[in-house]
């Protein structure tokens, strides 16, 4: 049998909702998003045919600006199973190369605990457990996800952060601060009146809405109250994200927020540092919690401040907990967690404006 391996097209959904019907009997993938998955989405949907018959896909999608792919569903027709082919194999293979061809180092995927020829499948070929979820699927049942490292280097050792996905457009800087404190006090619950509460304590004013998201100095001061060690890193003196405002009253209660921020510090245990690039492999061995502020542009193409959470890093990548979950790109939290980010990419990441603004915070257990 001659299996030819293809890139879907429009003209396939029919045929792929079709064996989608047949394979699952929940979670299955629409017409509509079959198209959206083939036309718009940042991945890859490949098609396995044998004189013109599908037989099988595997669809992958990449996280932008990250190292990370997810494979997001494989199907196989029943009667392709029993024919030898290894087709479940070759499709894994076949789209373990595409992600490499995209730059990317993992492999990510979620499979049903009472699928045990699927799962047997992945840990055949590399893949390792990492993570239970109850209650994953439409009927209830629990998933396991899976990781493979599909560019051999050296292996990462993911730092026990929580994590804490931020509940309005505005709080990411408060939900990383959220996960920082709880990495270093496993007993602090994350919740979401703590979060507006910090947001409230480290917001300042900028872009053209209004109230928008957290400057370094506010975030410091709120870790500091709590009682954490804290050291704020900037490159940049004065307010910041005043090129994103022309309404010159913003701009004036920018400039007071910062003064009354400036002016705590100055009181403040607070270490400051002014210029230089973050140490992050240091930081990490001083049981450090960085939170770092970068342009989203790199992960969502839209040019705003956002915090990330560095959980850990490398001599390949950085790896980030990102608070914000773009459902838009078919994303669960778990796709947010200890994403890797090659340390290029990183550095790019981390430069915001004009000004090149570098900011980071970092959080250090409370002082005995």
């Amino acid at each position: 049998m001659a299996l030819c391996f293809r890139v879907a097209t429009p003209c396939d959904v029919p045929e792929l909702v079709a064996l989608e019907q047949h394979c699952f009997t929940t979670d299955r993938l629409s017409t509509r998003s079959f198209q959206w998955m083939i036309s718009r989405a940042h991945g890859h949907l490949l098609v396995a045919e044998n004189d013109g018959q599908l037989l099988g896909y595997a669809l992958v999608l990449f996280h932008r600006g990250t190292s990370l792919a997810r494979l997001y569903s494989i199907a196989i027709a029943a009667h392709a199973r029993g024919l030898g082919l290894g087709l479940g194999k070759q499709l894994l293979a076949r789209i373990e190369a595409i992600a490499v061809d995209h730059d990317c180092a993992y492999l990510r995927l979620e499979v049903r605990t009472d699928n045990p020829g699927a799962l047997a499948l992945y840990e055949r070929n590399g893949y390792r457990r990492f993570a239970l979820i109850n209650d994953y699927y439409e009927d209830h049942t629990a998933a396991l996800r899976l990781e493979k490292r599909i560019v051999q280097h050296q292996d990462a050792r993911p730092q026990s952060v929580p994590y804490y996905q931020q509940t309005t457009d505005f709080t990411c800087g408060a939900a990383c601060l959220l996960m920082a404190m709880g990495a270093l006090v496993p007993a602090r619950v994350a919740q979401r009146r703590e979060e507006l509460q910090i947001w409230r304590e480290a917001t300042t004013v900028f872009m053209t809405a209004g109230h928008g998201g957290c400057s370094p100095q506010g975030l410091a001061l709120a870790a500091w109250r709590r009682g954490f060690a804290v050291r704020m890193q900037v490159n940049v003196r004065g307010p910041l994200f005043l090129d994103g405002v022309r309404d010159a009253h913003k701009k004036d209660v920018m400039r007071l927020v910062h003064e009354a921020f400036e002016e705590e510090l100055a009181g403040s245990c607070v270490e400051q540092v002014f210029g230089g690039a973050l140490d992050l492999p240091q930081v990490l061995r001083d049981g450090g919690q960085p939170l770092v502020l970068i342009s989203s542009y790199r992960l969502t193409r839209s040019k705003s401040p956002h915090w990330v959470m560095v959980t850990d890093c490398d001599e390949d990548f950085v790896y980030l907990h990102d608070p914000d979950v773009d459902h838009s790109q078919h994303r669960q939290p778990l796709d947010c967690q200890h994403l890797p980010v090659s340390h290029g990419e990183f550095e790019r990441m981390c430069r915001f404006g004009n000004n090149k603004l570098r900011a980071a915070v970092v959080v250090f257990k409370p002082p005995a």
